[in-house]
């Protein structure tokens, strides 16, 4: 049997800091929920963690993306190893609340291609991000959702569940960073699809670095902005 739905965690390098975000995980997702753990490498420091846990807990597994490094290609590869028609991304950083994947979920299963979670609208907030990386997403945020009426308020956050067949029909084009949310956002704006929200606390890593490239990746979030509005492709 599929499971009711499959969660996409990119890790890169996390080591021993993959395990409290993994735990927390595990404990927030349903019984029925299998959970891909994307590495771009045999040697990543995180397998070994992962395989212990899944000693005692069968949903999750370690899987090796092949396609190239970097976290729009890990989260391609998580899509074409996913097993349900309901894919959920979140990342490995513990900065996400998982506790919002079985509501994201259910708007999923009742029409929506794309369920966000959302730092910007009320009940939802962010804690400890860098000012400048805060301001630019909350105004994206602001200003798709007002102008291009997209559905959230946080378009450009990854944490996000998605329907399957809405991606496998639109494809992802990304190739770099974590602007797969926006792109596929956007996407859905443009085919007028439904996309909802539901409100989340994001609170920024206590352990570990930051794997975020603000400056290398903002020019990619631009064409997906830009996109929602009906401008290019």
């Amino acid at each position: 049997m599929n499971p009711r739905y499959s969660v996409i965690v990119t890790a890169h390098e996390e080591g021993q800091s993959v395990v409290r975000p993994l735990e927390r995980l595990l404990e927030a997702v349903g019984p029925s929920a299998e959970i891909l753990v994307v590495v771009d490498s045999p040697s990543d420091s995180s397998i070994p963690f992962i395989e212990e846990l899944s000693k005692t807990d069968p949903r999750i597994r370690a899987a090796i993306n092949d396609l190239g490094r970097g976290p729009a290609k890990a989260i391609r590869y998580g899509f074409s190893q996913a097993n349900s028609d309901i894919v959920v991304v979140t990342m490995a950083d513990g900065c996400d609340d998982p506790h919002q994947i079985e509501e994201m979920v259910r708007l999923v299963e009742r029409g929506v291609v794309v369920a966000a979670a959302t730092r910007y609208s009320r009940g939802g907030q962010q804690i400890g991000a860098p000012f400048f990386k805060s301001v630019l997403s909350r105004t994206a945020g602001i200003t798709l959702g007002i102008f291009a009426r997209i559905g959230t308020w946080d378009a450009t956050n990854s944490f996000k569940a998605y329907s399957k067949p809405f991606v496998d029909l639109v494809g992802i084009e990304s190739d770099t960073g974590f602007e797969v949310g926006l792109e596929l956002v956007a996407k859905a704006r443009r085919r007028r699809l439904p996309v909802a929200e539901v409100p989340t606390i994001w609170l920024e890593r206590t352990d570990g670095i930051s794997k975020f490239r603000l400056t290398e990746w903002l020019p990619l979030y631009l064409k997906w902005y830009l996109y929602a509005f009906g401008l290019g492709k």
